[in-house]
């Protein structure tokens, strides 16, 4: 698989490819696309995400945090996070920890 070989989910959608399960950790691919309505999360499992290219607008704890290529973020579990924008393809490591059990 290529990173950065895809198809382009329509406007205000995004793409989740895993790319590796092992135990308690979840490794993602997500392209988004422009988005013009806020996306809010709250997740059950910690969070650390690349921005591997392209940029977004991301609020957390009263935050905002614009992040580019390069660029990356923890997000802990049970923490509300929005995605308030993003540009055409945006494209995103994102490495999920679940506790264990």
């Amino acid at each position: 698989m290529n990173l950065f070989r895809f198809d382009l989910p329509l406007e205000d959608q995004e793409r989740f490819d895993t790319l590796l399960k092992k135990e308690n950790i979840t490794i993602k691919r997500i392209v988004s696309n422009t988005l013009s309505t806020p996306q809010t999360f709250l997740q059950e499992c910690d969070e650390w995400v690349c921005v591997l290219k392209g940029c977004a607008k991301l609020e957390m704890g009263g935050a905002v945090h614009t992040l580019k290529s390069g660029d990356t973020l923890f997000i802990p579990a049970h923490t509300k996070h929005t995605l308030l924008k993003t540009k055409k393809s945006v494209v995103w490591l994102a490495v999920y920890i679940e506790p264990f059990k």
